[in-house]
């Protein structure tokens, strides 16, 4: 059964990463949340996609150089005044905490993709912060899955905690998928839309081992729960979450 995951929250429509757009995606129905953490220069994990706070928010400069407490000054929410639902709201929507996130998901028994962005910069000891972290918010660790692009992060995480689900993340294409997932000991593979849609007949043999990003189109998501997909990636989940429901 294909699950439907919110891509950095309902982010086609809301601020991403926001606890709005999180809480949005919670409201459409979702069985999983996916999201991307950097770390402070205090030692703080923060969820934002970018190593720095130039696009999203207002802010300017990388995570690594600020404080949470300098980084909580700057909106999240402003930078979308041209979105369809924008409210005034929204500028008071800051970058949040993991901690924070996961309190929240844990409310709703939701599977947590957890993406760790560490293929540009390289947070000392980010892998033993998160594993805290998710520890000491009490969640469930068959919900969680530990996603990156940069490989020796996933093993250092699996050297830190072997029993963890994790989960590589690819944008091309590679031979032989089982032999990566059984070799490298990983859940699944988080793979670019474009590559599975491309070949659905090769990847089919590994369906239920892949979580599939970022996919938006109706007639994509509705080829890859027919592929039976572990799960789905989307920005917009309200239109996935129907669409699965059909199914």
């Amino acid at each position: 059964m294909t699950k439907i995951y919110a891509h950095r929250g309902s982010k086609g429509n809301f601020p991403e990463n926001s606890m709005l757009a999180f809480k949005k995606a919670i409201e459409a129905g979702v069985c999983g949340m996916e999201f991307d953490i950097h770390m402070t220069s205090d030692g703080e994990v923060v969820v934002i996609h970018d190593p720095t706070l130039d696009r999203t928010t207002t802010g300017l400069g990388y995570i690594k150089d600020y404080t949470l407490a300098q980084i909580r000054n700057f909106s999240i929410g402003e930078k979308y005044a041209e979105f369809k639902y924008y409210d005034p709201s929204w500028d008071k929507e800051v970058v949040p905490t993991l901690t924070e996130v996961l309190e929240l998901c844990i409310m709703y028994d939701l599977e947590v993709n957890i993406e760790l962005k560490t293929y540009i910069v390289a947070y000392p000891s980010i892998e033993e912060a998160v594993l805290k972290i998710v520890h000491d918010v009490g969640y469930d660790p068959e919900k969680i899955i530990y996603s990156a692009f940069h490989l020796p992060t996933l093993l250092r995480l699996k050297e830190l905690d072997e029993t963890i689900k994790t989960a590589w993340l690819l944008e091309n294409f590679i031979p032989m998928p089982i032999d990566y997932i059984n070799t490298l000991n990983l859940e699944a593979l988080h793979m670019d839309k474009k590559i599975v849609l491309g070949k659905p007949d090769y990847w089919q043999q590994v369906a239920k081992h892949l979580r599939v990003w970022t996919v938006n189109e109706e007639e994509e998501i509705k080829k890859l729960i027919d592929m039976g997909v572990l799960a789905i990636i989307t920005d917009y989940p309200e239109i996935a979450v129907k669409l699965k429901k059909m199914d």
